[in-house]
């Protein structure tokens, strides 16, 4: 099969082989430590935990650990504290001179706001650690697993591990990006994902089993796929904006003829913003809840609407919000993070242009309105599948874990990951020749 053949083009790169296996160990590293529990808690008496974290936002939370939060683990804060910096950082850059700065300094510029991203990660830790550790006994951990008790000893070493593991987490993600194939976060955050959809289907069918709705399960797995299928086309639509390339003369200018220049695209992504939006909108959907049981409104009619309606991720007026935050948040990060002046200017100064309009500030102002265009029904698009779970639950009473894997965050974050990964993969195949993972598995002849 061409498949099969071109796996074995993959095995046979030497630099690209070695770089999977070191991915595929430092994910299983990840992995194991997802399962340590953190010393002075009896892992026996974890059911309770486990039983409150299968459904709703907390579910949610514990498919971005990979099971780890559940588990009262060393890695329970996952990657997310790390997430978060980042955001806070790029965020900060729009308003900060320095950080604006740093971004113009290339390379140099990077790293420096890497560091600064590195200590935000250690900062949010301190924070969220322990308030994650007071929050065990009410998310089901009897004082009985608490082996040592919870006193200042606890909090002081739980803390420190809870941190440590979050910062080796984030090493780990630094050096898949850097020695494996790439993405070395998302690739983290993904693989936590994954680990929680066999144990979420599992528990879906055997309740669609008992009821002898064999069928049901088959229906719903030709939904997933579907699903899956949409998200691809949301990741990987581009509207095509034509560029006019002129020619350079022996002297080293342009040729005032250019139809004989090179023609070339621009593509502008359908859903340029990724995931974001959708994580920005996940954070400010917990406010109402926490504003909601406040000690000033908990007491209060209005305290109580929005503690039972923000606190159903599958409810109306939740995924009402959640649905127009993540169409606002598209256009705002599409906003600062497609840099429309840069393009034309670059494009200018190569030469290009798009036919029909000036270079300079004209062609600027046509690319961002091309952009706002296609924005709107990407954005749509990506609220639709965000809020698809809550249609599912409701529709047709399947389980809240497994629901959320017919769309949202998880999904997408899967389905991105698992298309950035393949292209990393496809550019060694390309560049030893060989064609790439949707092509054929041949060894191509290289040209003298």
């Amino acid at each position: 099969m061409k498949f099969i053949e071109t796996l074995k083009n993959v095995w046979k790169i030497e630099e690209l082989r070695n770089r999977i296996i070191l991915t595929l160990g430092l994910l299983l590293v990840y992995r194991f430590g997802a399962q340590v529990v953190l010393p002075g808690i009896d892992a026996s008496q974890l059911e309770g935990i486990q039983g409150n974290t299968e459904d709703g936002l907390l579910g949610l939370l514990n498919a971005f650990t990979g099971g780890a939060f559940a588990n009262a683990s060393v890695f329970a804060l996952g990657i997310m504290p790390y997430i978060s910096a980042s955001i806070v950082v790029q965020l900060m850059g729009i308003a900060i001179p320095y950080l604006q700065k740093l971004q113009k300094e290339g390379a140099s510029g990077q790293k420096k706001i890497t560091q600064i991203t590195r200590w935000l990660t250690i900062g949010i830790c301190l924070v969220q650690a322990p308030g994650y550790l007071a929050s065990l006994p009410a998310l089901g951990i009897p004082q009985s697993a608490f082996l040592l008790g919870q006193g200042g000893l606890f909090y002081f070493s739980s803390v420190i591990i809870l941190v440590t593991g979050c910062v080796f987490a984030m090493w780990l993600g630094e050096k898949i990006t850097d020695k494996g194939i790439g993405n070395g976060i998302s690739l983290l955050i993904m693989v936590g994902i994954i680990a929680t959809l066999p144990k979420n289907f599992l528990l879906n069918a055997s309740s669609r089993l008992e009821g002898n709705n064999v069928m049901l399960i088959l229906f719903e797995l030709v939904i997933w796929l579907a699903i899956i299928a949409a998200c691809i086309m949301l990741v990987m639509a581009v509207r095509k904006i034509a560029v006019q390339y002129a020619r350079r003369t022996a002297s080293g200018g342009y040729e005032k003829n250019v139809f004989g220049g090179a023609r070339q695209f621009i593509p502008l992504k359908l859903n340029a913003s990724g995931v974001m939006p959708i994580i920005f909108a996940q954070a400010i959907m917990f406010v109402p809840g926490l504003i909601g049981s406040s000690s000033f409104l908990k007491d209060t009619a209005s305290g109580q609407w929005m503690q039972t309606n923000f606190s159903d991720m599958f409810g109306f007026w939740y995924n009402l919000i959640f649905a127009l935050l993540i169409i606002i948040f598209t256009y705002f990060y599409t906003a600062i993070t497609v840099p429309t002046n840069k393009m034309a200017d670059d494009l200018k100064r190569s030469g290009g242009f798009i036919p029909g309009i000036r270079p300079g500030s004209e062609t600027s102002e046509y690319l961002d309105k091309i952009m706002s265009q296609i924005t709107l029904p990407g954005s749509i698009f990506l609220a639709l599948i965000a809020i698809f779970p809550a249609f599912i639950v409701k529709l047709m009473n399947v389980q809240s874990g497994w629901a959320l894997f017919f769309g949202g965050t998880s999904l997408l974050i899967m389905v991105g990951v698992a298309i950035d990964t393949m292209q990393q993969v496809n550019s060694y195949l390309l560049n030893r020749h060989y064609d790439g993972l949707m092509k054929t598995g041949k060894n191509r002849k290289a040209v003298a």
